[in-house]
């Protein structure tokens, strides 16, 4: 269903022009969840803003510095607290003295179940200026609009490049692979709603912090939206002949999946037991969690 895009030509540390107002440099952090590594973007010339400058390595904090010499770096933009996209925030604004924008985790709701489905919580980010609500950040001949898109974490933003019309979408929306809704943090109710804020925006193109862009996002967003719906259906389908637990539905809903993966997957189908739960269409004594016993509605 989904028109993924997974051809990428990079090398790690290199400054690439990819449009007239963005570079983009990536980092050496490749891996199950960040793809060929963290794409850092650099909006503008001469006074420029960067987004999601990376994990906590020395050598990507030296490829940004050596992208932006002789700029003055006016922003540090974030799209979420994952530490593959923020840590080097705190160490890029040490060395160039530039705000920190972004959206701060209001509860630190970690995920305790033992089964790694992220790069992990950066419990050290704190923006100087809150965006949770929106906002814009400028700059000569750029602007950047933070668009609210909870549900892969609570504290997730977009930014829409207005000159461009387009938008950088962290791991909201990701050209080569679906992305990961793990409670407590991810919400599956409020991420189909971001998705449908981003695909009404009508974008020309989407920068996804992991992987190449998507220069087609309509028919890609609805893609991503019938794969999630899809998923639903099964869920429900497999409820069809009785009451069932997350661990006793993942086997049939991931057969065709390396069932070393099931552990993840079965977190995914969490949030959307959960969302369903909400909605009315399933039932469960007491609160949606991992070990409840789930029935059609």
């Amino acid at each position: 269903m989904i028109p993924y895009v997974r051809k990428i030509d990079f090398e790690y540390g290199r400054a690439d022009q990819v449009s007239p107002l963005i570079r983009r440099v990536i980092a050496r952090n490749p891996g199950p969840f960040t793809y060929t590594g963290t794409g850092t973007y650099i909006i503008g010339h001469g006074q420029v803003a960067v987004i999601d400058p990376g994990p906590d390595d020395p050598a990507h904090l030296a490829a940004i510095q050596a992208a932006i010499a002789g700029e003055t770096l006016a922003a540090i933009v974030v799209t979420h607290h994952h530490a593959d996209h923020s840590p080097l925030a705190l160490p890029l604004q040490a060395s160039s003295g530039a705000p920190i924008y972004g959206c701060a985790v209001k509860t630190h709701a970690v995920d305790d179940s033992g089964v790694l489905t992220e790069a992990g919580h950066d419990m050290q980010f704190h923006p100087d200026v809150e965006l949770c609500g929106g906002g814009r950040i400028t700059g000569p001949g750029w602007t950047l609009e933070a668009i609210p898109t909870p549900g892969h974490t609570s504290n997730h933003l977009c930014y829409a490049l207005l000159e461009e019309n387009a938008v950088f979408t962290g791991d909201h929306i990701m050209g080569w692979s679906t992305t990961v809704i793990t409670p407590p943090d991810g919400d599956m109710t409020d991420y189909m709603k971001s998705l449908d804020r981003i695909r009404e925006r009508g974008f020309d193109t989407l920068w996804p912090t992991h992987g190449p862009p998507v220069r087609e996002p309509r028919p890609f967003l609805d893609g991503y939206i019938a794969h999630r719906r899809a998923r639903e259906a099964q869920i429900l389908g497999a409820l069809t002949d009785g009451p069932k637990r997350i661990e006793e539905m993942v086997p049939t809903l991931y057969a065709d999946v390396d069932p070393g993966l099931w552990p993840a997957a079965s977190r995914s189908v969490l949030g959307h037991l959960i969302d369903l739960v909400r909605r009315g269409l399933v039932l469960t004594d007491g609160a949606a969690a991992a070990g409840s016993i789930y029935r059609r509605a």
